[in-house]
């Protein structure tokens, strides 16, 4: 089943991390990028964790009084009866839970991140080959070189600048394709001399 792909201001929100081993690291590396308020309980840690800038550990068991407050969990210890109680935990007190390599006991997944500067591409395979979607995470990041996140910057930097000189949604549309155009076109990025004149000509 295909899986609708939300993206959520994550910034300043309480996302807790149940687990302390590779697996909970690697969340934890993917979460931090996007300024959520990052604990983690277990009691005991793999190296990674204490090179991280920005995640509380509490080094002792999990105790239920843990989701309390949280936004999202994560379960991610090698205990599955413990990673189902979590779960069931959550699903009590709609916080949205995550059961690492456990699809059934999940409320949201994880995707195949690809992120620079302000663009993020979050694939999806619905669970059914995790391998596949690493597969077009690898061309995605090959998509995102200098030249394409800059042409990215003028045309969010461009953006007020069309919905201020040109009145409908139809000729705004118009003037931010033929922009997107010019700026993914073989030659040099325009300077904002030649965008002016661009957008003159529409």
């Amino acid at each position: 089943m295909a899986f609708f792909p939300f993206f959520i201001d994550i910034s300043g929100r309480n996302i807790l991390i149940v687990g302390g081993g590779k697996v909970a690291l690697r969340k934890a590396e993917k979460l931090l990028p996007f300024g959520a308020d990052i604990a983690a309980v277990s009691p005991a840690f793999c190296e990674g964790f204490a090179a991280l800038d920005g995640v509380f550990l509490c080094c002792r068991k999990f105790a239920d009084s843990d989701i309390d407050g949280a936004f999202a969990v994560i379960a991610a210890t090698d205990d599955r009866a413990l990673n189902s109680h979590i779960y069931e935990l959550c699903t009590r007190r709609n916080i949205l839970v995550n059961t690492v390599d456990d699809p059934e006991n999940c409320g949201f997944y994880f995707p195949a991140l690809v992120q620079s500067g302000n663009v993020t591409c979050g694939i999806s395979t619905g669970g059914a080959s995790p391998i596949f979607a690493r597969y077009i995470k690898g061309k995605a990041a090959g998509m995102l070189d200098e030249k394409t996140l800059a042409a990215g910057e003028i045309l969010a930097r461009y953006r007020p600048v069309i919905k201020r000189r040109f009145d409908t949604e139809e000729q705004r549309k118009s003037a931010a394709e033929k922009l997107l155009e010019r700026c993914t076109d073989s030659g040099e990025l325009p300077e904002d001399n030649e965008i002016e004149k661009l957008l003159e000509s529409i």
